[in-house]
């Protein structure tokens, strides 16, 4: 676990100008900038890093899929946002949000959201089948991997979850929770526009967990 430490630096007035004025450009504050460097310097790979890594093979792999899912990443941010439009009468916005524990919790490692916003009272019933379906189907044959969901008002929310026995490459994530956000959004949308009935949400669902593709 990479702890931070509080120290004393003597360094040039015109450095700390140009380390604040990059540090701005990167979204990021002084020491967490200098922090960078000198990790980069080093070859230590610091968790902000390899979130931001994971970030952006999710934003290649799903800029790549052709789904009509777009993603937004801000550099040194725990968290990523993807928008997707619903095929449904006047084609609402959902967003995926995913964040990234800079210490795992457990076996989780970050949690997934799925936010909407909607005053069509049909489109909301159908979207909360949808999330219950789903959430019985990831107990049924996620048994025991200790998901949390929870269901608010507009907004539902599931641990991204990695198993403790080995060690995940960034890329192995990425490609997970990359491929999970598109199954994840073509159900939803396969549900709420009648395409897809619980039967065949659950067929494709055990499609894609007998690939192996349920790291998450």
């Amino acid at each position: 676990m990479l702890q931070k430490s509080l120290y004393s630096l003597m360094l040039m007035d015109d450095v700390v100008r140009e380390i604040d004025r990059l540090a701005l450009q990167q979204n990021t504050n002084r020491s967490n900038f200098i922090n960078q460097i000198l990790a980069e310097y080093v070859s230590l790979m610091t968790p902000e890093k390899r979130i931001g890594n994971i970030f952006k093979n999710i934003e290649a792999l799903i800029n790549e899929c052709g789904l009509g899912i777009v993603p937004h990443v801000v550099p040194n941010q725990m968290t990523m946002s993807l928008k997707s439009s619903l095929e449904y009468k006047y084609r609402p916005t959902i967003r995926y949000e995913v964040a990234l524990y800079r210490i795992p919790d457990g076996n989780a490692i970050g949690e997934l959201s799925v936010v909407f916003r909607t005053q069509s009272p049909a489109l909301i019933r159908a979207m909360t089948e949808f999330f219950r379906l789903w959430t019985r189907l990831e107990s049924i044959y996620k048994q025991g991997e200790g998901i949390r969901y929870a269901l608010y008002e507009g907004k539902f929310t599931r641990t991204i979850q990695a198993s403790p026995d080995r060690n995940h490459t960034n890329e192995e994530i990425g490609n997970h929770i990359s491929s999970y956000i598109q199954l994840f959004d073509r159900l939803l949308k396969g549900y709420v526009s009648g395409e897809y009935g619980p039967q065949e949400l659950e067929r494709i669902y055990l499609e894609y967990f007998n690939k192996g593709a349920g790291l998450i």
